[in-house]
């Protein structure tokens, strides 16, 4: 998603800005040695670099690995995982190239942006970026529950072509979403330190509303996955522990479904502190009989603390797939044996049709 790092905010008050400055105030805070530290502009590049490092190795891995595959469950698998790196990967270098030349820079806001699209940009690539690999591991997860639990309604398994067109729907809708501030609904605004950009968590109804609407699809998101991971992990327990000892083993199943859990697991733990967060603050402020012009100095480090928490997603989401292969476990654990088919669950089916699932 974001980096959201840099030093204190150059130039006048707020108040003389666009509307894209009103919710930060420049002066809360900053003379605390906490507020500071928290503030410091090596979290952004250190996370920065690691993360397009990492994010490139795994494109990497990720293309030499296709290369190799004959299974079509597995390369449409592989699709989605290349879409969700590539957005990671974007998501940091985007916001990196305002974030970080800001600190070296220190350049004045109200002189390079008074007309907010340098800051409505940023927003927007905040919230596409973030909201994509929540959307994406929902549809990784959706789309393995299927081909777990419904092996018959797509036996020729997901195409390439229609995974990336999977991909891409996802992509839209999350751009649509990014532009509803554009479009009226909502605002976005510069957050503390002065370095970047996001919703405005102020009890304006257009703010409330956009703020609630991104929460809430991350949250749904998220529990969507868990919903259907749980479900076809208890499927593949089954698999793993059944007799069949005749059938055909593989294990791509259970790779892939390892590899889902991890990437749930990170997304929860990065994410949902905050998304609860926004909902909590968004909620509260509109139940205050006093409604605030900018946000207290308390929430604004709180937001910047839970946007380091969501840089981490993008951060470890490629050393799930890097860590978790196959080739790799093998290595660590060489007991590792071959799982059972998802199709032994199913021991009438037609031999011919058997070989077919088999070998895809």
């Amino acid at each position: 998603m974001g980096l959201g790092a840099a030093g204190p905010l150059n130039g006048s008050g707020a108040a003389a800005w666009g509307s894209c400055f009103g919710a930060f105030n420049g002066s809360a805070g900053l003379n605390e040695t906490g507020p500071r530290a928290i503030a410091s502009p090596w979290f952004s590049t250190a996370f920065g670099l690691i993360g397009l490092c990492s994010n490139l190795f795994a494109l990497c891995v990720l293309r030499s690995s296709s290369r190799q595959l004959s299974s079509r469950a597995r390369s449409s698998f592989l699709v989605f995982l290349c879409g969700l790196v590539v957005t990671d990967f974007m998501g940091l270098l985007v916001t990196a190239s305002v974030i970080i030349p800001y600190h070296f820079t220190k350049f004045d806001w109200a002189a390079v942006d008074a007309g907010c699209h340098l800051c409505n940009f940023l927003g927007f690539s905040m919230v596409f970026f973030g909201q994509c690999p929540l959307l994406l591991g929902a549809t990784m997860a959706g789309e393995r529950f299927v081909g777990i639990n419904r092996p018959f309604s797509r036996s020729s398994s997901v195409s390439r072509r229609r995974a990336w067109a999977i991909v891409g729907a996802v992509w839209a809708f999350c751009c649509l979403l990014g532009l509803l501030p554009v479009l009226g609904l909502g605002r976005y605004t510069l957050q503390f330190p002065g370095s970047w950009c996001f919703l405005t968590l102020l009890p304006d109804a257009g703010d409330a509303a956009f703020c609630l609407l991104f929460a809430l699809l991350g949250v749904g998101s998220v529990l969507l996955s868990f919903a259907c991971n749980t479900v076809s992990v208890v499927t593949l327990c089954r698999v793993c522990h059944g007799r069949d000892a005749a059938q055909r083993r593989r294990d791509s199943e259970v790779e892939m479904m390892v590899q889902l859990v991890g990437i749930m697991i990170i997304a929860t733990i990065c994410w949902m502190p905050l998304l609860i967060f926004i909902i909590q603050t968004v909620l509260q402020q509109l139940r205050a009989p006093a409604r605030p012009a900018a946000l207290p100095a308390e929430t604004q480090q709180l937001l910047l603390i839970y946007i380091r928490m969501v840089t981490w997603n993008q951060i470890l989401d490629p050393w799930v797939y890097i860590l978790f292969r196959r080739a790799v476990l093998r290595r660590v654990y060489p007991s590792v044996r071959a799982r059972p088919s998802i199709v032994s669950l199913y021991p009438a089916l037609n031999p011919a049709l058997r070989r077919k699932l088999t070998q895809e």
